[in-house]
């Protein structure tokens, strides 16, 4: 077998791959699961959970600062 034969056998099983998730994506069977996911972006937010604050982001005491070995203090910056 030369390169030429092994380059088609391949180009073929590509092209029935595609033909396959082509004949997939618009089968009757997964239109109802698709017309679903057009319209997350359309859903209401309220049924989405909020994102949790970063911990780290939010202020801290300037004790927990110290018993932390938070650098800022070492260095005198009080801008917190």
């Amino acid at each position: 077998m030369d390169t030429g034969t092994f380059r088609g056998i391949i180009t073929f099983l590509l092209i029935v791959a595609f033909i396959g998730i082509t004949w997939w994506a618009y089968s009757r069977r997964r239109k109802p699961d698709f017309d679903e996911a057009a319209q997350l972006p359309f859903a209401d937010d309220d049924e989405t959970p909020q994102p949790n604050r970063d911990s780290n982001a939010s202020p801290r005491s300037n004790r927990e600062q110290d018993d932390n070995g938070d650098s800022r203090t070492n260095k005198g910056d009080r801008n917190i």
